[in-house]
């Protein structure tokens, strides 16, 4: 099925002076402009191209890909606001509409926004909105604790950051499991630290549980031996030098440096750790 907002593979039909036709079935023929065509493609040939509609309504193909396709969610920045809304770069020659029914604020140009991108019921055309609840999923239950899953932080609470989860879901990171600085439109990856039974999710940065410790040993072991066998750091040590150390918690930090000391591959000090020699 060819769909506008996506990515399609389509065949090409026939050249013209302005560029060439590829064939949208049920759309009828579709223009690549001249600017997008690949060198040596032949009729026939299927490209991968992604459907729009231009200024004129039309629909129109790019061998460009945009920032974000019907679906997505993304952080971009407002380039322009007219009468008719705030309009986005997102990569392409047309800029991306956010209506002002859509806004929830009067969006600026110049700024950055997190939004979702879909296809209007009315008009057949790509727009985009600031009003993400409705475009995510309330139930999670694809979703299980301890997952991995690639984050989109859009916006901070007094306790914490909310994310979206794998472009569907939201949930929220609370502050103090936080390491490094965190803003509005960061990609993370990270990880499911609890549904709860009201549906919500709760997230973390660092592998929850303790089957992560010999990931984590391994790390350490292999920082210290990259030191001469010696760190200036231990269980003492504030929990935001351990991140940029090691990207763990120091919860999962201590758990671990715990683990190396009970098997006595290291010795644990005021000074920091270091690593024994091994028979």
């Amino acid at each position: 099925m060819i769909e506008i907002g996506k990515l399609n593979q389509l065949k090409v039909v026939k050249w013209v002076d302005f560029g060439l036709y590829l064939d949208g079935e049920e759309l009828g023929e579709i223009l690549l402009p001249s600017r997008y065509i690949p060198a040596n493609l032949k009729p026939g040939d299927p490209l991968e191209v992604f459907l729009y509609r231009d200024s004129e309504d039309r629909i129109i193909a790019t061998t460009e890909t945009p920032l974000a396709m019907v679906g997505d969610f993304a952080y971009l920045e407002v380039v322009a606001v007219n009468n008719a809304g705030a309009f986005l770069d997102w990569g392409l020659l047309k800029d991306l509409l956010v209506p002002y029914s859509e806004q929830k604020m009067k969006m600026e140009t110049g700024k950055f926004y997190v939004v979702a991108v879909y296809l209007d019921d009315k008009t057949n055309r790509i727009v985009a909105s600031a009003k993400l609840e409705k475009f995510l999923d309330n139930n999670p239950e694809s979703l299980s604790a301890g997952q991995q899953v690639e984050l989109l932080i859009y916006s901070q609470t007094d306790l914490g950051y909310k994310a979206i989860i794998n472009n569907r879901f939201t949930g929220i990171i609370y502050k103090n499991e936080v390491f490094k600085p965190i803003n509005t439109g960061h990609k993370l990856t990270g990880y499911i630290k609890l549904i709860r039974e009201d549906e919500k999710i709760d997230l973390t940065l660092t592998r929850p549980g303790y089957g992560k410790t010999s990931d984590i040993t391994e790390n350490i072991i292999n920082k210290l031996k990259e030191n001469g066998g010696h760190l200036n750091i231990n269980d003492k040590t504030p929990a935001d030098t351990i991140y940029n150390m090691f990207g763990e918690s120091k919860k999962s930090f201590k758990m671990a440096i715990g683990a190396l000391y009970k098997k006595r591959v290291i010795r644990i000090d005021e000074g920091g750790i270091t690593l024994l020699k091994q028979d």
